[in-house]
């Protein structure tokens, strides 16, 4: 039974404590190190073009547009490897084949999630996938859900990473107007990256996937107000942390509501998603002085 952790930024930075497993000493992280990058470094090659990048607008259109997001990982890779050191592996591969072999399980499973859903999902499938022996998974996962929370990380690192290339790349009058661009880029992966319009951040499996002891909305939360207090400089703190919160729960309460019934998201929903969150996010930074500008 996982132990009940704080609602605090600490919540998702430090590594988590499930299946049992014993903290690790900063000697273990430094030799790990290589082995995080490694699985973050994935996204870029399961999911993007080797294109070099092209000019973007401050808005994507409707999904043709798969630009290269070659870039994307770097400025958020202090953050993305603090999350991913949650990941629940039994061990850590040592060698680069196990590291390989830890990739290509999570790849496998985004392709299932896609193809027959987490109901069905199971270990053995994800082996069978993957062409590996159902011992080699067990070697670093216990179970499907495990594996899942795994890859519910990756994309949670994959989205920071893209939402902080684009807000650094771009030019808002106002701080509040990087809502399109960051609704833009969760679009653009539940179109585009497998497994993501199947599993999301993991509310399908349990909405506290991400770290056992904060809701999965709320770890996307912190997220993103620290990317938009490190790219824009406006002030951090308890106001601005809640308001971020509620732009996430809102936004994400409309968009469920756009792939409701269209599977590649209805458009007049997805705008009404981004206008909700503006308004609300003007109203507080009106009600708190007028904001910061870009």
């Amino acid at each position: 039974m996982e132990p009940t952790v704080a609602v605090t930024e600490s919540a998702i930075t430090a590594p988590a404590p499930a299946w049992g497993l014993k903290t690790r000493t900063k000697m273990e992280f430094a030799r790990t190190k290589g082995f995080r990058k490694g699985i973050i470094g994935s996204v870029t090659r399961n999911s993007r073009s080797s294109a070099p990048p092209k000019p973007r607008q401050s808005s994507v259109d409707t999904g043709d547009d798969r630009t290269s997001r070659e870039g994307r990982g770097r400025a958020g890779g202090a953050q993305d490897e603090l999350a991913f050191a949650q990941a629940p592996l039994r061990r850590l591969p040592a060698q680069q084949r196990s590291v390989l072999r830890v990739q290509r399980m999570l790849d496998c499973c985004a392709e299932l999630l896609d193809e027959i859903g987490y109901d069905n999902l199971s270990t053995t499938r994800i082996a069978e996938r993957a062409g590996i022996a159902i011992g080699s998974l067990y070697q670093f996962f216990p179970d499907k859900k495990a594996v899942t929370q795994a890859l519910g990380l990756r994309f949670l690192d994959q989205f920071g990473a893209r939402v902080t290339e684009r807000l650094a790349d771009a030019s808002f009058s106002h701080w509040t107007h990087a809502v399109d661009a960051v609704v833009d880029e969760y679009i653009d992966m539940h179109r585009h990256v497998p497994g993501f319009r199947s599993l999301h951040f993991g509310d399908v499996v349990d909405p506290r996937l991400l770290n056992g002891g904060t809701e999965n909305n709320h770890v996307i939360s912190i997220r993103l107000r620290k990317i938009i207090v490190s790219v824009t400089g406006i002030p951090d703190d308890e106001e601005l942390d809640r308001a971020i919160r509620v732009a996430v729960e809102a936004a994400d309460a409309v968009l469920k509501l756009a792939f409701r019934d269209d599977a590649e998201g209805d458009p007049a929903l997805i705008e009404e998603a981004k206008c909700l969150v503006r308004s609300y996010l003007s109203h507080f930074s009106q009600h708190n002085g007028g904001g910061h500008q870009w």
